[in-house]
């Protein structure tokens, strides 16, 4: 095992800068009322001369004279937006008009599913980036030492999107925000990455987890970063698979031409290589000595891993369990998604610190999801213990924007609510944060009827979080379709499914989500499902049906109605 880095200056450095941010997220977490009237008041000056500005009267909401003369007129005169509402607006931004949504254009967009077979593209400002990219990952990297001081006595393991996937029709890039977030990380950071940023170029998942396991196993590794701990697990995973490939590879300073690796990409990693016969030799022995290699054998010395820890990725979590080192802190990631970071996780629990001066939140309760007219609670409003779906306005051109989560209130920071990620709402469905929504569902399945002319009578699927795929039941109009033939058109909607939704596709390139299940179900699968809730104590006129859900006890219930 290499020698302990000096972590002297990445932690001086990092302290001085983390410890600035700090004490102002605790100033302002004093009075969150305040915090946030200020913060709203700025997000509109901002923007006011813009299209959307202009349209909704952000002027006039400025002349409030109090806080909450301020949060009605904006109630007023801005509705509740989700992102289809906002897509004319950022269309005109993507083919080069500027000031629509806010002043100028975004210097890149990060791309992310949306509810439609389109989708979203979130306009990233600098104004934008700065605060939530530069100021809070400055507190969120001060928060690593924080809880393990020796968290950069050794290199860091991070998992990270392309930078520039593509670009707009104006030319503006689009990618991954984490990517550019470690590109441009200071220099006296970047020694401190165990791979290059090269490698997330790599277009094969397989070729690319080897690749990043190749670099990291032969490193004192202390720090591992990825929002998704699904990655972990495929990594973990590969780790297994290709062991011997590693040690052979690290002895002789190569990187395995077994896999599909572009050459450019291939010749920026083979720089950073050389023979390492002795690390190779530890390797050979901890696989004599255990049999299954796992990371706290080889990276004996990890300080903290990084990973989100709620929801539905909690079953990733406990497949994680026993493999890594018990000093080691797994500390969530903290509630965020392509649209808005909100916060960060200070400590090791699983609650989020919001950051009332750079963000405006707003939030309903549960109990009033869906509907007519929802309260619209602020950030001081809510309670700990009690459930909300939150909206969020910031500096990159989203107003009273809906992030379609539910969420939990947890203890406050000063006087300021933290909050943990529950699960997403309205006929979303999340594995592994591909965000699959029932109408893309709906489309795959109708395309899918309509290509290899399958009608169907009827048809729901389920999300199997624990084994990372969904599980798809049809009733045919043909009651003699063979399961063969089902499962034919199963591969269509999956098909369907890679094309509409990015995300889904990536993650099923990726590995993390399996081939889907195929059911054919009985003649009048969904009156008998009915019958036998409504006899459970269901109305008849209440009864209603989502066909992509995650819900057990309901998946219960149609596995008893499949043809064997």
């Amino acid at each position: 095992m290499e020698k302990p880095l000096n972590a002297f200056i990445p932690n001086f450095l990092l302290t001085c800068a983390g410890e600035m941010e700090l004490l102002k997220l605790k100033l302002v977490s004093r009075n969150p009322k305040k915090s946030q009237e200020k913060t709203l008041r700025h997000i509109l000056t901002y923007a006011k001369d813009t299209v959307y500005g202009k349209e909704h009267h952000f002027d006039e909401i400025l002349q409030a004279k109090t806080a909450d003369e301020l949060f009605e007129k904006y109630k007023k005169y801005v509705p509740a937006n989700d992102y289809e509402d906002l897509r004319p607006y950022v269309e005109r931004h993507k083919h080069g008009e500027t000031d629509i949504l806010f002043p100028g254009k975004p210097f890149m967009y990060a791309t992310t599913s949306g509810t439609t077979d389109l989708p979203k593209w979130v306009p990233i400002t600098y104004e934008y980036f700065n605060d939530v990219y530069g100021k809070m990952t400055r507190l969120w990297m001060y928060s690593f030492i924080m809880n393990r001081p020796k968290v950069f006595t050794g290199v860091c393991v991070s998992i990270v999107g392309k930078t520039i996937e593509g670009y707009a029709p104006d030319g503006t890039i689009f990618g991954s925000v984490s990517g550019v977030t470690q590109k441009n990380v200071p220099n006296f950071l970047k020694h401190l990455y165990a791979s290059p940023y090269a490698i997330y170029g790599i277009k094969d998942y397989n070729a690319r987890y080897y690749a990043l396991m190749r670099m990291g196993i032969e490193r004192n590794v202390t720090l591992i970063i990825t929002a998704n701990a699904s990655t972990i697990v495929e990594l973990e995973n590969n780790a297994n698979l290709y062991y011997d490939e590693y040690v052979k590879d690290i002895e002789n300073g190569t990187l395995s031409d077994k896999f599909n690796i572009e050459p450019e990409i291939r010749v920026e990693i083979e720089k950073c290589l050389k023979p390492n016969p002795e690390r190779a030799a530890e390797l050979r022995a901890l696989k004599e000595k255990y049999g299954t290699v796992l990371p706290k054998h080889y990276w004996p010395n990890l300080q903290v891993l990084n990973t989100w820890k709620c929801g539905n990725t909690k079953v990733y979590v406990d497949k994680l369990e026993g493999s890594f080192p018990e000093q080691m802190m797994h500390k969530e990631f903290g509630y965020f998604a392509s649209e808005c970071r909100f916060g960060l996780t200070l400590d090791g629990s699983n609650n989020t610190v919001l950051f009332p001066h750079y963000h405006y939140y707003e939030f309903v309760a549960e109990e009033e999801l869906g509907t007519d007219n929802p309260h619209f609670l602020q950030l001081d409003q809510l309670q700990e213990g009690k459930r909300y779906c939150s909206y969020v306005t910031t500096l990159a051109g989203l107003y009273r924007y809906n992030m379609n989560d539910l969420i939990e209130v947890g203890p406050f920071y000063k006087n300021t609510p933290t909050v943990h990620m529950i699960q997403k709402v309205n006929g979303i469905v999340t594995i592994t944060g591909e965000k699959l929504h029932e109408r893309q569902f709906i489309e795959a399945i109708h395309k899918a009827e309509a290509t290899l002319k399958m009608p169907l009578r009827f048809f729901v699927g389920f999300a199997d979080v624990e084994d990372s795929r969904y599980h798809f039941y049809y009733e045919f109009a043909d009651l003699n379709t063979t399961q063969e033939q089902a499962e034919k058109f199963t591969e269509e909607v999956d098909k369907e499914l890679r094309l509409i939704n990015i995300e889904y596709e990536q993650k099923r390139v990726s590995l993390r989500l399996k081939d889907a299940r195929t059911y054919r179900l009985q003649r009048d699968a969904f009156e008998k499902f009915k019958q036998q809730c409504i006899e459970e104590g269901f109305r008849d006129g209440q009864f209603k049906i989502n066909l992509l859900m995650q819900d057990e006890k309901r998946h219960a219930k149609f596995k008893k109605l499949v043809i064997e």
